[in-house]
């Protein structure tokens, strides 16, 4: 049986390296995105992966694009919410409009998708969710209290719904990634960026397809008894 896959954030950095490795491993693939339809056009011209455009943070909008995917690709068996944003600043700097852009994006949009596609999974008796976190959302970094809480609510909203997932054959699980070496990342400052290096134990960023191959085996059948879990990719730089 083919399992259809839907992954947030899907045509870019992390998200393009999780449509991949997935399509790799035998699965229908879905790539959601939310603005730059040139990049969607291009990365589905280049991957043959379809991209379906709604925006995680809308609830009816989540509602609406999981329901058309099943009705064009099949019934959707596993979701990744790798979509998120970044607004940083200080709390004293930071607007009440940055706050809440960012809860909404990546930790509303794993509430919104779950709703959409969890109920199916159940139904069915068998469904992957894995939710991407981070490191800054175990360790805390300074001027991201937006992200850091977000990403820190992924992992108790993992261990939480998969306790409601697991006797109905549901697996839901999160990876935290460390620094990786995506556009976002590259953006920081030269010396910045050499700082942020020299406390990574292996001494190098890490790789989107590193994260991907994890995302691949969490959604694969050898992963059933695994669920609840926080799976940190970082290079040893916080071990948790």
């Amino acid at each position: 049986m083919t399992r259809v896959a839907i992954v947030t954030g899907g045509t870019r950095g992390i998200g393009e390296a999780i449509s991949l490795a997935l399509k790799n491993i035998g699965m229908t693939v879905v790539a959601n995105y939310a603005g730059n339809d040139d990049r969607a056009r291009e990365f589905t011209e280049r991957t043959g992966i379809r991209a379906y455009k709604w925006d995680v943070s809308d609830y009816d909008a989540c509602q609406d694009g999981v329901s058309r995917v099943g009705a064009e690709v099949g019934d959707v068996d596993v979701v990744v919410n790798n979509a998120g944003i970044t607004r940083d600043g200080t709390l004293l700097k930071m607007s009440y409009d940055d706050w809440k852009a960012v809860i909404d994006t990546n930790l509303g949009g794993c509430f919104n998708m779950a709703k959409a596609s969890f109920p199916g999974m159940r139904d069915r008796g068998w469904g992957r969710i894995v939710n991407i976190g981070s490191i800054n959302g175990q360790a805390g970094q300074y001027g991201q209290v937006n992200y850091a809480a977000a990403k820190s609510g992924i992992h108790g909203f993992t261990k939480a719904l998969a306790q409601e997932g697991a006797r109905f054959g549901v697996t839901v699980n999160a990876i935290a990634p460390g620094y990786i070496d995506t556009d976002m990342v590259a953006a920081v400052p030269a010396d910045v960026l050499t700082k942020i290096v020299a406390k990574i134990p292996v001494g190098r960023l890490g790789h989107a397809e590193e994260i991907a191959r994890g995302v691949a085996f969490l959604c694969s059948e050898d992963a059933g008894f695994v669920t609840g879990s926080t799976l940190s990719i970082n290079g040893g730089q916080h071990m948790y």
